[in-house]
């Protein structure tokens, strides 16, 4: 039985991880700088009933988290540290630091923080890069906007989880009315827990192809993928993922694996779980961006369904320090998703979903409830639930989530 340290939860909801842990017999330590924000939820209550410990630090000032954590550690040792939260990333490096746990070191984590300088970076190793500029005002970004010419993407270089991002495409994009350039900054945007954004925008040339979510366990500078996850969008200009279909890493993914185990090289990853998403180009595969963490989104859940074993089990073991915490696995099996959204804007009243019954038919979760603000899909905080299904075959998989989905109810009541 190991003792975890656990920070925050991904979502603000995802407790996976943690019950991944209390599966395994593990005992962990909950560590937040807002408690009640997860205790007030009623389906957190049951699974953080059963932390060791649940340790609240707020506001989140780091010398003063260490304090508290070394001192537990001196009555009740933890073996392996964990955090999924991109905004808590370079505090957990510094923690397992202190603690002489293992994890991503901690110059790697501030790098992957900011999106310019991992650009910067991939630039200065020999790697292709779109072109791409820093903004830190609106007369910056004007510029920026002016010299690389249409079509472009703008995101926060601190930013994560598809938020806040602006494509800019076509010369009546500019009109002011609709981007108005001239207020983007300060953008006064908030991670929550907390945590502010920087105000320091990146931006790079538009990309079209194809977009793969890759996941990766590295222990020692030695990576292993897992598998790669085929996004599927919905219409522009809304970028929240409409699904995806996840295939564990198999022969054909060779290629892929070189171009990501290149990227994880040249930002120094040496240790821990990455996120990376890429785009298939014509000329080649091309990056999008390199998150220092497991996918979030539910998405390991996904992955657990297709590769036979738990995710979170495996990420959990890789930080007790065992270098071939996953193991390649094929189970010939593919697994799909599909998210259930509103069709307008409104207060959600209720969700009827259908009663299959179908074994491929993995996981139903609605993640809103009754009273929550529902819209057309912008980004992906928009999503009302999803359906996971496991199947031989990708087409397979896709028609049945497909027809799930379609055959879901979302009565809404006017938001007025």
């Amino acid at each position: 039985m190991a003792h975890l340290l656990v920070l925050e939860l991904p979502g603000g909801n995802d407790s996976d991880v943690l019950q991944a842990a209390v599966e395994r017999g593990d005992e962990f330590t909950f560590l937040s700088s807002q408690l009640d924000h997860y205790t007030s939820q009623p389906q957190l209550q049951p699974i953080l009933a059963m932390a060791k410990f649940k340790v609240e630090v707020s506001p989140f000032d780091y010398d003063e988290v260490e304090k508290v954590i070394l001192a537990l550690h001196e009555t009740h040792p933890f073996e392996a540290v964990l955090c999924l939260l991109d905004t808590r990333i370079v505090d957990a490096s510094r923690l397992a630091n202190a603690l002489g746990l293992p994890f991503l070191n901690r110059s790697t984590t501030e790098l992957l923080r900011d999106k310019f300088s991992v650009r910067q970076r991939l630039t200065d190793r020999g790697l292709p890069q779109p072109d791409f500029a820093l903004a830190r005002s609106n007369e910056e970004l004007k510029i920026a906007v002016a010299q690389l010419g249409l079509p472009i993407l703008i995101k926060p270089t601190d930013g994560y989880g598809s938020q806040n991002i602006v494509v800019l495409r076509f010369p009546e994009d500019l009109d002011p009315f609709l981007t108005p350039l001239d207020d983007m900054l300060p953008s006064g945007m908030d991670y929550g827990l907390g945590v502010k954004a920087n105000d320091h925008l990146v931006i790079e040339r538009y990309l079209s192809g194809i977009i793969l979510g890759c996941d990766t366990f590295s222990f020692n500078g030695q990576h292993q993928l897992l598998g790669v996850n085929e996004k599927l969008f919905f219409e522009a200009p809304s970028f929240a993922i409409r699904g995806g279909c996840f295939q564990p890493n198999r022969p054909e993914f060779e290629l892929i694996q070189r171009y990501v185990f290149s990227l994880l090289d040249a930002v120094d990853f040496d240790f821990g779980a990455a996120h990376i998403e890429i785009i298939l180009t014509d000329t080649g595969p091309q990056l999008i961006e390199i998150n220092a963490r497991l996918v979030g989104a539910k998405l390991p859940r996904l992955m657990s369904f297709a590769l036979g074993k738990s995710v979170y089990a495996g990420l959990i073991d890789l930080h007790l320090g065992i270098p071939d915490a996953f193991g390649l696995c094929d189970t010939g099996m593919v697994a799909v998703t599909r998210w259930i959204v509103a069709e307008h804007h409104g207060l959600l009243a209720s969700v009827t979903l259908p009663q299959w019954q179908d074994a491929r038919i993995r996981c139903v979760e609605i993640l809103k409830v009754s009273g929550d603000y529902v819209r057309l899909p912008t980004e992906n905080a928009d999503r009302i639930g999803y359906v996971m299904v496991c199947a031989p075959s990708q087409a397979e998989a896709e028609c049945i989530a497909d027809k799930y989905v379609s055959e879901c109810v979302c009565c809404l009541k006017s938001a007025t």
